[in-house]
Parts: C-alpha cells; sequence; structure tokens
C-alpha cells in the first residue's frame, strides 16, 4: 500500500516542523509501498509555505498545497482529492508520531480486512496531550487523554475509497470543531467500523494555559456551539444532541456546577492565577472548564432557537 498521510495547517510553523521531521524518520514494514505527506496551508501568515519550500531536503516527504483561510475541513479535502495514496491518514499540525506509526495503523488494517474480507473500517490511534514543546514524546499517557470519539482526524487512517464514498468532509463547516464527528456520522451510517490501534501513538502539543488564553477559550467554545448546531441539523438524533450537550441535563449540570454562572472566567481569576503561578497549569485548565461548559451550552441553546430548533 502507499499511505497518503494529510496535515491541514494554520499558523502553527513551530510544532509543525517537529510533526514534519517525525514523519520524515518512519520505520517502514513490508507492507508499505511508501508514503507521502500532503500539507494543506490554510492560509498561514507565520511564513510556513515558504519555510517549507525552502526546505525541501529537510522534509522530502512533503507536497505542499495553499488556499485562503477556509477552515480544516476544505484543507484536508484538497489533501485528499490530491493524494496519491490508496489509503489515507489525517493528523494534525500540532502532533509528534513514534517512529512505527504508520506501521501501525497499516498493520491494524491489513489485520481487519483479510479477516473480514472488506475495507468498511478505519483504525484510531492513541493521541497524548503535552506541552513539553521541546520533548513532547516523553510525556505520560494520562486519564484525561482517553477518548470517546468516533472519527476524529486527530490520528486516524481510513481506506481512501471507503473516505471517498463518503463524501468527504462537509464545508460548510467552517468555523471550530465538529466537522470530523459529522463525517463520522455518515461513516457509521455506512457500517464502518472503529478498530483502536493504542500503538499507533502521537503527542498533542499546546502550550502551558495562561490567563491570556481565555479570550481566545471562550471564542472557540462560541464556535463550536454554532457549528454543533449545524451538526445537530443534519444528524438530529440523541447521540448527536449528547455529543454537542443540546440537552436539558447538561444545562442543569452546568448551571449547578458554576453556581448559576458565579463561577465564571472573571470570578474564578485569582484561583486560576495562583494555580498557574504555584505551577498547576493543568488544573487551573481543568477548573476554567467548568464556566466554559456553561458558556457552550448555553449557546447551542441560543443558537438552536435563532435557527427554529426545538
Amino acid at each position: 500500500m502507499f499511505i497518503s498521510v494529510i496535515i491541514p495547517t494554520y499558523n502553527r510553523l513551530g510544532i509543525l516542523k517537529k510533526c514534519l521531521l517525525a514523519l520524515e524518520k518512519q520505520s517502514l514494514g513490508s507492507s508499505i509501498e511508501g508514503y507521502e505527506v500532503v500539507v494543506v496551508d490554510d492560509g498561514s501568515t507565520d511564513g510556513t509555505p515558504d519555510w517549507l519550500r525552502s526546505n525541501p531536503n529537510e522534509v522530502p516527504h512533503v507536497r505542499l498545497f495553499e488556499q485562503s483561510h477556509a477552515g480544516p475541513a476544505q484543507a484536508r479535502n484538497i489533501g485528499v482529492e490530491n493524494s496519491h495514496g490508496d489509503l489515507i491518514v489525517f493528523i494534525d499540525s500540532d502532533l509528534v508520531v513514534t517512529r512505527n506509526f504508520l506501521n501501525c495503523h497499516a498493520r491494524q488494517l491489513i489485520r481487519y480486512w483479510t479477516k473480514y474480507g472488506n475495507r468498511l473500517c478505519f483504525t484510531y490511534g492513541s493521541v497524548i496531550n503535552t506541552s513539553n514543546f521541546d520533548s513532547p514524546t516523553l510525556e505520560p499517557h494520562k486519564l484525561q487523554d482517553i477518548s470517546w470519539a468516533y472519527f476524529a482526524t486527530g490520528n486516524v487512517a481510513i481506506d481512501k475509497d471507503v473516505l471517498v464514498k463518503s463524501g468527504l468532509f462537509d464545508t460548510s463547516f467552517t468555523l471550530y470543531g465538529w466537522e470530523d464527528l459529522e463525517l463520522g456520522e455518515r461513516l457509521r451510517s455506512m457500517d464502518v467500523k472503529l478498530i483502536k490501534c493504542p500503538q499507533a501513538v502521537g503527542y498533542h502539543w499546546h502550550p502551558s494555559f495562561t490567563l491570556s488564553q481565555i479570550p481566545d477559550l471562550i471564542r472557540i467554545e462560541k464556535e463550536r456551539a454554532c457549528m454543533g448546531v449545524l451538526f445537530f441539523k443534519k444528524h438530529p438524533t440523541f447521540r448527536v444532541r449528547l455529543i454537542i450537550q443540546y440537552t436539558l441535563f447538561h444545562k442543569l449540570l452546568w448551571e449547578f456546577l458554576t453556581i448559576f454562572g458565579l463561577l465564571n472566567a472573571h470570578s474564578l481569576r485569582p484561583l486560576l492565577s495562583f494555580l498557574i503561578n504555584n505551577g498547576y497549569p493543568g488544573l487551573a485548565m481543568e477548573i476554567l472548564r467548568l464556566p466554559l461548559n456553561r458558556i457552550g451550552v448555553n449557546e447551542v441553546y441560543k443558537q438552536a432557537a435563532i435557527d427554529g430548533i426545538i
């Protein structure tokens, strides 16, 4: 098989370099004829395309495509449409993978294809979150790293023909979130099976939490809510209601846990600052998730009302 790794990126040059250099060090098994890394730049302003064009010897597997800033859904579609592989691997541009990453995905898929006589499956690798930029692969696996998502493009591999038959990503998801899980619902309707592949490990880097990130985190929650309602409009099922937290239970839960909004990004600021200053930015982020979830759920209800959804 020939593998195409699809990576959309937007202003992530620092960690993207680590991501691409890790992909250049892959140890391939006999089942893999070769691979390419298709990077689709989503209108970056940090010099990403220039660096890729100027350093072809450092990243010889990379093929670069560019688009105006239109979001990851369209970027991934461009990547798939221009790919040469019969197997597609999706990762994010802030993921640093291990040396046997591609081999693990391929081996697990071949095992399923051989056993069941079809390719109606995809593999889902492990994603370990880390804020260690210098050595991201030193991060241990944590309870918070467990994901219950069905199809999350941070670390998945799927047969290209199966993916194309699903219709690819819906480009109406222009804001943050849900475009991959929405595609997952269509794959589920095709009876495409999720196969866990914990040996295919990727280390997802993000900077340590600081107070300056709060406005952006609030913006993201509001964008996720807007896209979540679009997700529900396309798939009006109870499962999707639960995924986007569009239930009375979730609304009451976050109201109670924030004491009806008394615990918010402003009132929690002194506690968050204390935790960050004493070396606990992760705990501070977990506490901030309480008001962020309340914001997100309230925005879902607000957007649903605007769209006339019950």
